[in-house]
């Protein structure tokens, strides 16, 4: 497959969405040497509110927030491919776009970000003092959190990776901050032998612990990219197909169903998770939306990852 028309990849501006877009660009310009791929950065509504709480819905923020602009440049012939955090894609995409291929999905944990060195326990949340405060804006990490540790306290904080951890280490009030354990291997962080997180610009004495999935569900999407093209696009359909991972698209696409059932977006205090073992997809959830919370879990064929997440939404929304 060769072509003298370079194929445009939109992304966010973010260290974190370069990274990613470089590694789906490499994946590109690999599988297909005779087509040139360029990167194009276009700024987000999201990018501009970062000092800004996003997730409280009496704001009667739209959905996108960190993909609009990508997907107007779709629409408009800008860009033949946006590169997203696909736990920041809505479930309902615009007329005329479609989730052309997912990537495989890295490590979904969340991290607790902190400064207590010489932290030993077997419980990751241990690392917080009795009445800590967190940083975070994800009403999903706060919800769990709350309900695993009902004495800790909350403040809003964004920004980059960098920028998150930077201000832990500023804040006296502040005693950690939560974050995608992708994102962090993304940008080339790693942990080391004492716990303490090593990379470029990091600040000493900052710690890392891992928070097992069976002990908070990541987000819809979490850990996975997503590949955003026009529907109808034959080139670029035949280059997703090189770049998909299917096991990923089936679990994401059983999350996504989940999500789309519950009605919210990706700032709804909802998690989901979903993997193949074996020859089966299996499916767990919690919503946040009652008091007590709602788990519940399902399995079956691959093939009805969708049906499965629907029917999981609608099992939890019912209670039964």
């Amino acid at each position: 497959m060769s072509s003298s028309l370079p194929v445009i990849i939109a992304t966010r501006g973010s260290p974190l969405a370069v990274a990613q877009s470089s590694t789906v660009l490499a994946q590109c310009r690999e599988a297909f040497p005779g087509i040139t791929f360029e990167l194009r950065i276009i700024k987000t509504t999201g990018d501009r509110m970062q000092t800004s709480k996003v997730d409280e819905p009496q704001k009667n923020l739209n959905k996108g927030l960190f993909t609009k602009e990508l997907e107007v440049a779709l629409l408009q012939g800008e860009a033949d491919m946006a590169i997203h955090s696909l736990k920041d894609l809505p479930t309902d995409l615009p007329t005329g776009l479609i989730l052309g291929a997912v990537g495989k999905r890295a490590d979904v944990r969340d991290v607790i970000i902190h400064n207590e060195r010489g932290f030993k326990s077997e419980n990751p949340l241990d690392c917080l003092p009795k009445g800590a405060t967190v940083g975070t804006c994800s009403t999903r990490r706060m919800a769990q959190l709350k309900h695993l540790r009902p004495d800790l306290n909350f403040r809003d904080l964004r920004g980059n990776v960098l920028t998150r951890i930077q201000k832990l280490k500023k804040v006296d009030d502040l005693d950690a901050t939560i974050l995608a354990a992708a994102g962090l291997a993304r940008l080339g962080y790693s942990v080391d032998e004492r716990n303490e997180l090593q990379g470029d610009r990091m600040p000493e004495g900052v710690c890392a612990v891992y928070i097992h999935e069976e002990m908070m569900l990541p987000c819809v999407g979490q850990a996975a990219l997503g590949m955003e093209i026009r529907a109808g696009d034959t080139r670029m359909a035949k280059i997703c197909e090189a770049i998909n991972d299917q096991d990923t698209h089936s679990c994401v696409d059983a999350e996504r169903a989940f999500l789309a059932g519950m009605g919210g977006g990706c700032q709804s205090p909802v998690a989901a998770y979903a993997r193949i073992i074996g020859t089966k997809l299996h499916i767990k959830a919690t919503i946040f939306t009652h008091t007590p919370p709602r788990s519940g879990e399902l399995k079956g064929a691959i093939k009805d990852a969708v049906d499965m997440g629907a029917k999981l939404a609608e099992s939890l929304k019912s209670g039964k």
